[in-house]
C-alpha cells in the first residue's frame, strides 16, 4: 500500500478524511482569540446544539478521544470495586488496551454473542454478589449502537436492557461512535434510543463520520456529572483550545450533516453488499444494518486484494474480513473493489 498517493480502502471510517464543512468550520473558528478551556461561544454553541438533540436537561463534555470517552463516561459514574458488563466484542474489552480497567479499576465481565447485541437473559448471569464484599459490585451495562459487528439495537431492547439495569441498581452506558450511522438505519432522532430509552452515560461519536477528531461525554440524567470536570482534567483531555472541537459539532448538527455523511456510508455498505451476495465464493457472516460487512473470503484471495483495497481480518479462523464503508466511500470504489475482487477469485480457480 503506498502511502505517498492517494488511495482508496475499506479497512475504518476512520481512515476517511474531514468533510470540507467541517474544515471550514475549523477555518471560522481560527479567527481571533478565544477564551480557552471551554468558556468560548464554540462550546456554547455545540453544547446548545446536544441539548437539542439529547434533551434539555443533560451534561455535555468535549474529549479529544473515543477512548477516552468511553473510560472517563463510565469512571464518573462507577468506584474501583465495581464491575461493567458488556458484549465479549465491545471496544471496551477488546480494543482499549486495557484502559477501562487501568483507569476505573472496575473489573470488565463479558458476555459471548454472535452479532454484537446484548439482552437481558445474557446479561443476568452476571447480576450477583450484590453487598458481598468478596465479589466486584455490578455497576454498568455498556452497549455500543452501532454494534461493532454493525448491527443495531432498536429503542425497544435498549429500553428492555435499561429497565433491567435500573432494577438492579446498575446503570446503562452506550458507546456511540457509530451512533449516526444506527439513526439513520433506524431512521429516528438520537434521543429516541439514548435519553428516552434509558440510557444513562452516551459516548457520542462524530470521527468516524466526518469530524476531524473529538467526542463527547454526554451525561443524560441529572445528577450523574458531579465531579466530572477534575476527571476529565485528570484524565488529561480538558483541551485547552476546546474551540476547535466544539466548532465541528456545530457544522456537523447544521444542516443535518451528520445524517448526509452516515446516510451515504449506510447506502454504500447496503449496496456493496448487494453486489458481495452474487459471488459464490463469498459470504456474508452478519446482518448489514449499517456501514460494517462481514464476509468470509478465501485467504489468499484477500490478502491479494487488501493490497489494492486494504481492509481488516476479522476471524482468522474462519477467513472472516471486515470492510466498512464511509462517508466519502463512492459508487466507483465499490465497482472497482467488486471487480478486483472477482478477478482474484477468477485466478484461484484456475490454478
Amino acid at each position: 500500500m503506498n502511502e505517498t498517493k492517494a488511495w482508496r480502502g475499506f479497512a475504518s471510517d476512520n481512515n476517511a478524511g474531514v468533510h470540507p464543512d467541517i474544515l471550514g468550520e475549523l477555518a471560522k473558528a481560527n479567527t481571533g482569540h478565544a477564551i480557552g478551556y471551554g468558556d468560548d461561544i464554540y462550546t456554547e454553541q455545540a453544547k446548545k446544539l446536544f441539548r437539542e438533540q439529547l434533551g434539555p436537561d443533560i451534561d455535555i463534555f468535549f474529549v479529544f478521544t473515543g477512548t477516552a470517552a468511553n473510560v472517563l463516561g463510565v469512571y464518573g459514574i462507577t468506584r474501583s470495586w465495581n464491575s461493567v458488563i458488556t458484549a465479549n466484542t465491545a471496544h471496551m474489552e477488546t480494543d482499549e488496551c486495557g484502559a477501562p480497567e487501568k483507569f476505573t479499576g472496575c473489573k470488565v465481565l463479558t458476555v459471548e454473542t454472535p452479532d454484537g447485541k446484548i439482552n437481558p437473559d445474557m446479561i443476568r448471569k452476571h447480576l450477583h454478589g450484590f453487598d458481598f464484599e468478596h465479589h466486584a459490585q455490578p455497576k454498568v451495562i455498556s452497549i455500543t449502537q452501532t454494534t461493532e459487528m454493525g448491527t443495531l439495537y432498536t429503542p425497544d431492547e435498549i429500553r428492555e436492557i435499561a429497565d433491567l439495569a435500573h432494577s438492579s441498581g446498575l446503570l446503562l452506558h452506550m458507546d456511540g461512535a457509530r451512533i449516526a450511522n444506527a439513526s439513520c438505519s433506524l431512521d429516528l432522532p438520537f434521543r429516541t434510543f439514548t435519553t428516552d430509552a434509558g440510557v444513562d452515560v452516551l459516548s457520542f461519536g462524530g470521527t468516524k463520520n466526518g469530524m476531524m477528531f473529538g467526542e463527547a461525554v454526554c451525561f443524560l440524567k441529572h445528577g450523574l456529572s458531579d465531579n466530572f470536570k477534575y476527571i476529565r482534567k485528570q484524565g488529561m483531555q480538558l483541551a485547552s483550545k476546546m474551540r476547535f472541537i466544539s466548532a465541528q459539532y456545530i457544522a456537523y448538527f447544521r444542516n443535518d450533516l451528520w445524517k448526509k455523511c452516515a446516510a451515504q456510508s449506510n447506502a454504500m455498505a447496503s449496496l456493496l453488499a448487494d453486489k458481495l451476495r452474487m459471488i459464490r465464493e463469498v459470504r456474508l457472516t452478519q446482518e448489514v444494518q449499517s456501514n460494517g460487512i462481514f464476509l468470509i473470503i478465501p485467504r489468499d484471495v484477500a490478502e491479494r486484494v487488501m493490497k489494492k483495497y486494504f481492509f481488516y481480518p476479522w476471524n482468522d479462523e474462519m477467513s472472516e474480513y471486515r470492510l466498512m464503508t464511509s462517508w466519502d466511500t463512492t459508487e466507483g470504489d465499490i465497482d472497482d473493489f467488486v471487480k478486483l475482487l472477482k478477478e482474484e477469485l477468477k485466478k484461484k480457480v484456475l490454478v
